[in-house]
């Protein structure tokens, strides 16, 4: 079994999967970003199979090498997810599986409405991704993606991340506005003091009001004609 791994990142994924592969088959992960793929080099040295690789998946130029490509929470963040797709496709034989799984922004939900601090973050996040042309409703997307990709038995899976009253769930949207954040401020999309005025109106809606936060994520898979 040989299986590729598409936006690793620090390798976390892609160590699992080449442990479920094993020592006999061959597992890569690619990744832009040179600073995580050191630390995934790092992290998971030793480990059977599996080697990482600094590529871009719309760069990428492998030919029917892999059983299956695997794309985790990364076509929302390209602004051309279908020349990705195409590309993961062409990488994987005939009838191996094409595999993503993503996230639609826009319809978060929140329960009950967080103060107007947060939402106009969200507003500002929704407004610097759509800048750069990433798809604000990618899971929703992804079923078409895959037809017009000429992807066979196409299945969908509700995959929706849900926080309850007091889950670590809901610290997701902390590390964005306190990670993520600092980037929007830059692009001029926010302003630091209602990024800072975000941040503390979350951390005290959750520790308060906060009820429910539901991110809508769908897992997409198809075979290769």
């Amino acid at each position: 079994m040989h299986v590729l791994d598409v936006g690793c990142g620090t390798g976390a994924i892609t160590a699992g999967v080449a442990r479920a592969v094993g020592g006999t088959g061959r597992t890569v992960g690619i990744d832009r970003d040179t600073a995580l793929l050191a630390v995934a080099r790092e992290t998971h040295a030793g480990i059977p199979g599996l080697r990482f690789e600094e590529r871009d998946v719309l760069e990428l130029d492998a030919r029917g090498e892999f059983d299956v490509a695997n794309a985790a929470r990364v076509l929302q963040w390209i602004d051309r997810p279908a020349s990705a797709l195409a590309r993961m496709k062409a990488a994987v034989r005939p009838g191996g599986l094409v595999v993503a799984l993503d996230y639609s922004h826009a319809r978060l939900g929140w329960e009950p409405t967080p103060p107007r601090a947060v939402t106009r973050f969200h507003a500002a996040f929704l407004a610097w991704r759509e800048a750069h042309g990433w798809d604000n409703l990618m899971a929703d997307h992804l079923p078409s993606l895959f037809e017009e990709a000429r992807l066979a038995d196409v299945t969908v899976s509700v995959e929706d991340e849900i926080a309850e009253a007091g889950d670590a769930g809901f610290g997701v949207w902390h590390d964005v506005i306190d990670g993520i954040g600092h980037t929007i401020v830059q692009a001029g999309t926010l302003g630091e003091g209602e990024r800072a005025a975000a941040l503390a109106a979350y951390d005290g809606w959750c520790a308060s009001e906060a009820r429910r936060l539901a991110l809508v994520l769908r897992a997409v898979v198809g075979r290769v004609r």
